[in-house]
């Protein structure tokens, strides 16, 4: 008779350390997302939205003004040397606005962005100082 031949068994070896670093990783994730909804929850609610009219975007171009020119500050950020070039960008912008809505405008729209107008030129020139 022929000698059958046997193959050794093979042993299944199971590394214990593997389950635990999956259970570390998907602890680890648990905590981030914890932590994420709870800075979520914790930031302020953002209110309505203002109505999006003429006088709105004004205000727009005008804030980005006073952010250029360094009036405005974002909390928790240092405060930035002012941005001539922006500012400027900012009121020619919005003396294209006046220019182009010319005779279109009620006299109240009218009043705001050359009063604003007004205002951030004359911020301008003294910053630029």
């Amino acid at each position: 008779m022929a000698e059958e031949k046997k193959e050794p068994e093979k042993k299944i070896i199971i590394d214990e350390d593997w389950k635990e670093e999956a259970k570390k990783e998907k602890e680890t994730l648990a905590a981030q997302e914890d932590a994420e909804k709870k800075q979520a929850s914790q930031q302020k609610p953002r209110g309505p939205l203002p109505s999006g009219d003429f006088a709105a975007l004004v205000s727009m171009l005008v804030t980005q003004a006073f952010f250029a020119l360094g009036e405005l500050d974002i909390e928790g950020q240092e405060k930035k040397e002012p941005d001539l070039d922006m500012a400027k960008y900012n009121i020619d912008m919005l003396e294209t606005l006046q220019e182009k809505t010319k005779g279109n405008l009620t006299e109240q729209e009218e009043t705001v962005l050359e009063n604003t107008l007004g205002q951030v030129r004359m911020l301008y020139v003294k910053v630029a100082e």
